[in-house]
């Protein structure tokens, strides 16, 4: 089918259109709740991606750094799509860490973002963000982080020995890895905005709830969250004291 001119052009305000809508509110319009097949696909998913990423032997996420993690968020499956208008997409999970080092509560995430130039094509990766700063946990608990903007984001370092401890200044607030295709490396995020799932999130807890309550010690947190929390626990070590 041949494309028009006029074709292209509408394809392009469009596109920007909806992605300068994204990029104003943190994502589209609250979305009504998730079922419970879609929310429980969507933590063991997370599970996976967490499980085989820290098991990876080219992963070295480095011990150091999780046992510095206030919380940790995993996005399985972000598309990164480009046509004239550029952007990535995704839902996941986070679970953060209490004063005692307990991993719990959790919470269910969107992410996006978007790049205006000529482009074109899509690939799909999944992401891991490590909090190590209480900025970062803050802005997530406000319901909304811009990655690089209100809160620093840097490609996660790599090697599993402790000496990223000498060896490294972790500056930033959050660090990210992503794997794609297989590979595994450190991702750069900025202009990435990540906000709280309320529609999963009333799916999950039975109730509309903000993300501070979600993310705090004063509800229960729901069974679901259960296998990304068991495997959050397995991957991390003790916290630091």
């Amino acid at each position: 089918m041949r494309v028009t001119q006029e074709t292209k052009r509408w394809v392009s305000m469009t596109l920007s259109l909806v992605m300068a809508l994204c990029m104003a509110t943190g994502g589209l319009a609250r979305p009504a709740a998730a079922n419970d097949t879609e929310a429980r696909d969507r933590v063991e998913a997370a599970a996976q991606v967490l499980r085989e990423m820290v098991r990876a032997e080219d992963a070295d996420i480095p011990e150091a750094l999780l046992s510095r993690a206030k919380a940790i968020a995993v996005v399985p499956h972000v598309v990164r799509g480009a046509f004239v208008v550029g952007g990535r997409w995704g839902k996941g999970v986070v679970a953060t860490r209490d004063a005692n080092g307990n991993w719990g509560p959790a919470s269910f995430i969107d992410l996006s973002g978007a790049s205006v130039g000529f482009q074109i094509g899509g690939d799909a990766t999944d992401l891991i963000m490590v909090f190590i700063e209480e900025d970062g946990l803050e802005a997530l608990l406000e319901d909304r982080i811009e990655l690089g903007a209100n809160v620093s984001v840097a490609a996660g370092p790599l090697g599993r020995s402790g000496e990223i401890g000498t060896n490294a200044t972790l500056d930033a607030a959050i660090y990210a890895y992503s794997r794609s295709k297989g590979v595994f490396a450190g991702a750069a995020l900025d202009g990435t905005v990540i906000t709280i799932d309320d529609g999963a999130n009333e799916t999950a807890f039975g109730h509309a709830i903000d993300g501070d309550t979600a993310l705090s010690d004063t509800v229960d947190t729901p069974q679901i969250f259960t296998p990304f929390l068991d495997v959050v626990r397995d991957a991390t070590p003790a916290a630091e004291e």
